[in-house]
Order: structure tokens, then C-alpha cells, then sequence
């Protein structure tokens, strides 16, 4: 099964709560995953919080045209699941990382 964002809602500072299209929700910070040309700009909380899943990409995008993968998201929100570490790995992410 693909991963997909079904529905994103902007919570405080650089917090979103995702939901997926496999039924699960979870709270993502990405406080720390803010930098570079596309991102650094997303630090202003008015455009942060503008957040909004696209149809097509089905996932988070924001109006500069910023979007994350949502095995990133998934990653972001459940990295302290224990159960799936395994799928993270397979991905590229590491329970200790905290960006990639």
C-alpha cells in the first residue's frame, strides 16, 4: 500500500496533526526540519500554518510550494513506535534521527 495524507490541521508553532490513509493520526513537529531555500521560509508561523493537503500529491503542501513525503510525516509523527521501526529503516529513517 502507497502512503497517503488524507487530512492535515495546523495545531502551534510547527506542529501538525496528519492523518493517513491507512486510519492512523499522529502530531508531526517539524520545527527541525526547516531549513534550506524551500523551507527556511515556513520559520514564519502565519505561512507554517497555512498548511493544506494537495489532491494530487496527496500530501502537506504550503503556498510557497513547500511539500514532505508522507513516509517523512509518518516517520515524524510515529518515530517512537516501536513496532515500526522496521518499516522506518526500510525507508532510510533511524528511531534516533530526528530529520533526514
Amino acid at each position: 500500500m502507497f502512503l497517503h495524507v488524507t487530512k492535515v490541521e495546523y495545531l502551534h508553532d510547527y506542529a501538525i496533526r496528519v492523518t493517513f490513509n491507512d486510519g492512523r493520526r499522529g502530531e508531526a513537529d517539524l520545527a527541525d526540519a526547516l531549513r534550506g531555500p524551500v523551507f527556511e521560509p515556513l520559520k514564519d508561523k502565519a505561512l507554517f500554518s497555512q498548511v493544506s493537503v494537495d489532491p494530487e500529491l496527496e500530501t502537506v503542501i504550503w503556498p510557497n510550494g513547500a511539500d514532505l513525503a508522507p513516509e517523512f510525516l509518518y516517520f515524524k509523527a510515529f518515530r517512537d513506535d516501536p513496532a515500526l521501526a522496521k518499516q522506518f529503516e526500510e525507508w532510510g529513517y533511524s528511531a534516533g534521527s530526528k530529520t533526514q
